[in-house]
């Protein structure tokens, strides 16, 4: 087991830190909190979780998420869920390279564009992944494996989720979702013309946020909406997030996804 940082525990001497992060490929979700780790130079045990076979659902995993999504970060035995909450986290627990301002103000903006990203990105780029990629995979499922391998999903939302992608996103819900990610690379284009970063003057959880959810595939995921000409401010922030030395060192991070299918990113939880 990786261990991280020594902390003092209160006797006077350095203790180690364990810190285990399940995950899956350096992307979406999984992408947003190894960016954090990375950034703030942990050291951690990273262990795979394997989508594409349904592992997150697997009784080993729900025995650590019983909700039964990636990622999971657990610090000296404590389950952390939730990237947003896992970011904070790190936060709080090693706040020796800050990723969040340290004023009142600043930790609010920050907050706001971390819930803007949360429900108003996240889940629409992911119905256009969902659609292009994990559709696939769901339709080459047989009938009965299917149907039995959705009764293991925990939560009633991803059920469903899988179902709606064996079946075909309606073009209604698609053009939706594209209005939702046109109008928030547009707001943080704009953010981006009096901020060298998303909530202010430095790097923190809200550019992690937004780098993993919609960033970094803008271009390769959406060339019609041609982001460097309508968003060059975004773009130029794309450049400098991926160029950082922390988040190279999560995209270098294994990726296990069958090529025919890495089109996207957007990683089934």
């Amino acid at each position: 087991m990786a261990e991280g940082r020594a902390r003092d525990d209160g006797t006077g001497e350095d203790k180690p830190v364990s810190l285990i992060y399940y995950h899956a490929e350096p992307a979406a979700n999984s992408l947003k909190s190894m960016i954090c780790l990375k950034e703030k130079g942990l050291d951690f045990e990273s262990v795979y979780v394997d989508l594409h076979k349904f592992e997150q659902h697997s009784d080993w995993f729900l025995a650590i998420n019983p909700e039964g999504q990636v990622p999971v970060l657990v610090h000296d035995g404590a389950v952390i869920t939730q990237t947003t909450v896992i970011n904070e986290y790190l936060e709080d627990v090693f706040p020796e390279v800050p990723l969040r301002p340290a004023d009142a103000v600043g930790k609010a903006r920050m907050r706001y564009w971390n819930k803007f990203v949360d429900e108003h990105v996240m889940n629409y780029v992911s119905m256009h992944g969902w659609h292009r990629m994990v559709g696939v995979i769901a339709r080459g499922i047989e009938s009965g494996d299917f149907e039995r391998l959705v009764e293991r999903i925990p939560l009633p939302d991803q059920r469903k989720k899988w179902q709606t992608a064996r079946s075909g996103f309606s073009e209604a819900d698609l053009a939706h979702a594209m209005d939702k990610i046109v109008y928030a690379c547009a707001k943080v284009d704009k953010q981006l013309e009096t901020n060298a970063w998303i909530a202010g003057d430095m790097v923190s959880t809200a550019d992690a946020n937004f780098y993993a959810m919609c960033g970094m595939m803008v271009e390769r995921m959406f060339p019609e909406l041609e982001a460097a000409k309508t968003w060059p401010r975004l773009i130029d922030w794309r450049d400098r997030m991926t160029a950082r030395p922390g988040v190279k060192a999560a995209l270098e991070m294994p990726d296990h996804t069958n090529p025919a299918l890495r089109t996207f990113t957007g990683h089934a939880r």
